[in-house]
């Protein structure tokens, strides 16, 4: 009985080990021809690692008198890719960070040696091709923020100690076909708990306990189409997004339906402010 349950264990061992090969090949296929990494580069020496452990216990359940030649070549392996993937934590950075509804995963990859810092646009979750590469380096913590679930606001301090931000977006409020400005989508009046939105011809104004400041068009960044940030002398200050209750109309005279949110960048931890429609 224990004889039947231990090969059964270590065939479905095989198995996955099989699965896990199969995986390393599709993924060596699409990073030669299509530049696909791994979401995060870390993936590749751990699904190596499960591969060998499983092999390396299931051929230990079917093969007793499996040569100790073997087990230690497969036990050698198993050490060398545990080492790769520690010296590789020591040259990439990998930012990862899944949306609050599971559909989406923020990936920002860091080259320690030079200071690249690139945006990795994700497909099926564990694979992702380089995007966007950001313009400044990172030095210290950074904070990933996800304004909805498919917003995620990215917030770091740069080398020349001041604050950038970058905000990955990957839904769409309208057919997903035509592209739109989000600032005169959101043309009005909104209101929030202590803070005033007014977005107009001449940009869009932010007033926060009595005080009110004008960013003009021209020091707003727009990305995709559900968030801008509003820049002073280059620097983000606020974050606008849309949030997935808001509907884009083809028809800019119907009303506006749903919520945005403003969300102030800084290094500490904050929540986006949810704000109405007033006028």
């Amino acid at each position: 009985m224990k004889q039947n349950k231990n090969l059964i264990t270590g065939w479905i061992l095989l198995l996955f080990a099989a699965a896990l090969f199969c995986l390393q090949l599709t993924y060596f296929f699409a990073h030669a021809k299509y530049q696909v990494e791994y979401t995060d580069s870390r993936l590749f020496y751990v699904v190596n690692i499960l591969c060998l452990l499983f092999l390396y216990i299931g051929l230990t359940l079917l093969l007793r008198k499996l040569t100790k030649i073997v087990l230690g070549v497969l036990a050698a392996l198993l050490l060398v890719q545990i080492g790769l993937l520690v010296h590789m934590n020591k040259e990439v950075r990998n930012i990862t960070s899944i949306s609050p509804n599971k559909h989406h995963v923020f990936s920002v990859k860091e080259n320690l040696k030079s200071g690249e810092v690139v945006y990795y646009r994700t497909h099926y979750g564990i694979f992702a091709r380089p995007k966007e590469v950001l313009p400044n380096k990172i030095i210290g913590e950074v904070k990933v923020e996800w304004l909805a679930n498919d917003i995620a606001a990215f917030t770091y301090q740069t080398t020349d100690y001041k604050i950038d931000h970058f905000v990955a977006t990957y839904g769409d409020r309208k057919n997903g076909i035509s592209y739109y400005n989000v600032g005169p989508e959101i043309q009005g009046v909104w209101k929030g708990n202590g803070v005033e939105v007014v977005s107009n011809t001449e940009g869009i104004s932010i007033k926060e306990n009595s005080a009110a400041e004008l960013f003009k068009w021209e020091d707003i960044q727009q990305y995709g189409t559900l968030a801008v940030v509003l820049k002073r002398k280059n620097e983000p200050i606020w974050t606008i997004s849309l949030n997935e209750n808001f509907v884009v109309h083809s028809d800019s005279t119907e009303p506006l339906v749903g919520n945005i949110s403003l969300y102030k960048v800084t290094m500490e931890q904050n929540q986006p402010e949810t704000l109405r429609f007033a006028q």
